[in-house]
């Protein structure tokens, strides 16, 4: 058995006790919204702040298990990235094309004009 906190409370000059329970209660929610009759949703500030989003921000929804997850969406999947890093095949032609093009690019990009 969960044994309940206590504390003391003034009510009306003599102290009751108050007892919080301390089991496994399950976490709330950060904030709420509504959902307008167009479908949109206002995200909270305090969900803003800790997702750094701001206006043009683009969220992304991730069904779990039977929850819902919003998070900030990254401009890459994590398969776009491994398949930039290890591609099946690169010969030596592809990374000379490649180092010879960034070339290309650095010196127009800084020519005097």
């Amino acid at each position: 058995m969960v044994k309940p906190f206590v504390a003391a409370r003034l009510v009306s000059n003599a102290y009751l006790p108050e007892y919080h329970y301390q089991g496994n209660v399950a976490a709330m929610a950060i904030a709420l919204s509504k959902v307008t009759a167009q479908g949109q949703i206002s995200v909270p500030s305090e969900v803003r702040k800790k997702l750094g989003v701001g206006p043009g921000s683009v969220l992304e929804w991730d069904e779990q298990d039977d929850q819902v997850v919003v998070r900030r969406a990254a401009r890459y999947t994590s398969q776009d990235i491994h398949d930039a890093l290890f591609p099946e095949k690169t010969s030596e032609k592809a990374r000379e094309d490649v180092k010879e093009a960034i070339r290309k690019y650095i010196r127009k990009r800084h020519a005097r004009r």
